[in-house]
């Protein structure tokens, strides 16, 4: 993977134009405004690049300029090191009108940037998906389609495998698999990033990273909030769709993934998709004791009462708020390590992490009982790594060695402490600028990811599931500790 270098030095294959579509959105002003400004005052982004801002509403570039100046000052935490600082980055601003249902409009764009030298667009689309097929057409129409012009699609990439092919089907009619960069934010995150370190840089844990030595792998994320304003679109997808086909089957995959020969796009993708691959079935016959669905009612997270999802939404509804799943891996590393993914909304905290689950030692010469060893990977809120290990207490131990079990803990803030906490669209902006894939989805881990998906609500339908209800600020319905403990395992709150 490239890295990108200051001073403003950049890819042989770096964009010197980045299109925004959608750049008036919620996601520009709380993620990618503020992402680019902090690339700028590093001097990650060169001096060529020209950020070109689309949207449906009328502004003039000096109005954009001054939209973009008050998010900055507003709604990111990279605060504007000097006026010159900020300044220098709006000048890179321009703003065109663009109505993404008329390809014939989002022709104009061509004019825009056709004085740039070698402009080699990247042309990031920040846009609801039934948009796709018409913003396509009118690139194509703009003449932005050609040579080394890339496109970054943010998700929902369809609702299921055949959406999602559709989707894919209309943006390859342009772009090139090497020149389509399929966003999942999760992808950019330090610790995520760490986690490929953790396992590939250290002789420690790789010897010990299959079924010999592991039992379980547990993976969660919780999130405090409801549906906040996501109501409409998140009642259409429901919690395996919004969370479990993208960000944690990419989790997945990272953890149970070969070794790949070398650190590059091609090779990392090549080894997450034959583990999604591997996954088994869950379908008809067996989703009822692998899957279990909720939905949030009334309840209180701390001191705070919620009310309950329909509430919520204002609508009777059945959509899952919470799932968990008990999902198995067939390949030799991980046959017969259950893999738990578990996520929901109004949960008691919020946080995202992976604990892999080791096995007991094999035989103990300690009256003390043994804890097994565990590697508990935090995403979020706080970035961290943490090993638990068996210590003898201190003490002179009359009566036989005391043993019990203590922390060994990485905080990645702090080890880091001297380095700005990024955004995680940071990292993914920059390399997609630089043209780099590596941490950016392919199409054939989005139709895996899809399959496996698909028939698991199949099966939900087949058997007409209903999601069991849980009170806000609780860990999701009582059937969700059953499917663990039933094998002897229990989830890591």
């Amino acid at each position: 993977m490239s890295t990108p270098q200051s001073g403003g030095m950049r890819s042989v294959n770096a964009a010197h134009a980045l299109i925004l579509f959608g750049a008036t959105g919620d996601l520009s002003k709380r993620m990618l405004l503020p992402s680019l400004y902090g690339l700028d005052i590093e001097g990650l982004l060169s001096s060529p690049l020209k950020i070109i801002a689309s949207g449906r509403q009328p502004m003039t570039d000096d109005q954009f300029r001054n939209y973009a100046k008050d998010v900055l000052l507003t709604h990111n935490d990279n605060n504007p090191s000097s006026h010159e600082a900020l300044d220098n980055f709006l000048k890179r601003l321009s703003y065109v009108v663009v109505d993404l249902n008329d390809s014939k409009n989002i022709a104009s764009l061509g004019k825009t940037i056709k004085n740039i030298d070698q402009a080699n667009p990247a042309i990031f689309m920040s846009t609801a998906p039934n948009l796709f097929e018409t913003a396509i057409e009118g690139l194509r129409l703009s003449g932005l389609t050609n040579g080394k012009a890339r496109i970054a699609l943010e998700k929902p990439l369809g609702h299921d495998r055949q959406s999602s092919q559709a989707i894919n089907d209309a943006v390859q009619t342009a772009f090139s698999e090497d020149r389509i960069f399929r966003i999942d934010h999760y992808l950019g995150k330090e610790t995520v990033q760490n986690l490929l370190a953790l396992r590939f840089g250290n002789a420690l844990f790789e010897p010990l990273w299959n079924a010999n030595a592991i039992d379980h792998v547990q993976i969660t994320v919780a999130e405090t909030v409801g549906v906040e304003n996501r109501g409409s679109f998140y009642d259409q997808a429901g919690a395996l769709r919004d969370m479990v086909q993208n960000h944690m089957l990419q989790l997945l995959a990272l953890v149970a993934m070969e070794p790949p020969a070398h650190f590059n796009a091609t090779e990392i993708r090549d080894e997450k998709v034959k583990v999604l691959r591997s996954l088994r079935h869950i379908d008809r016959k067996n989703v009822l004791q692998n899957t279990v669905i909720g939905q949030y009612g009334p309840g209180a997270v701390g001191m705070t009462p919620y009310p309950g999802y329909r509430d919520d939404l204002g609508a009777s509804s059945n959509s899952e708020t919470f799932v968990a799943i008990k999902a198995n891996i067939d390949n030799w590393r991980w046959k017969g390590v259950p893999f738990y993914l578990r996520t929901g909304k109004r949960l008691p905290i919020r946080q995202s992490e992976i604990l892999i689950q080791f096995k007991p030692v094999q035989h103990s010469i300690f009256d003390t009982p043994l804890q097994a060893n565990k590697l508990l990977i935090r995403l979020q809120p706080e970035e961290s790594i943490r090993l638990t290990v068996m210590a003898k207490e201190p003490g002179l131990d009359r009566n036989g060695l005391q043993l019990r079990e203590v922390a060994l803990d990485l905080s990645l803030t702090a080890a880091f402490s001297t380095q700005r906490r990024r955004i995680s669209y940071e990292r993914l902006l920059i390399d997609f600028i630089e043209g780099d894939q590596t941490l950016f989805v392919r199409r054939d881990e989005i139709e895996a990811q899809w399959d496996w998906i698909d028939r698991i609500r199949d099966g939900w339908l087949h058997h007409k599931m209903q999601p069991k209800t849980y009170p806000a600020g609780t860990w999701g319905p009582s059937a969700a500790v059953a499917l663990t403990e039933r094998e002897g395992v229990s989830w890591h709150d």
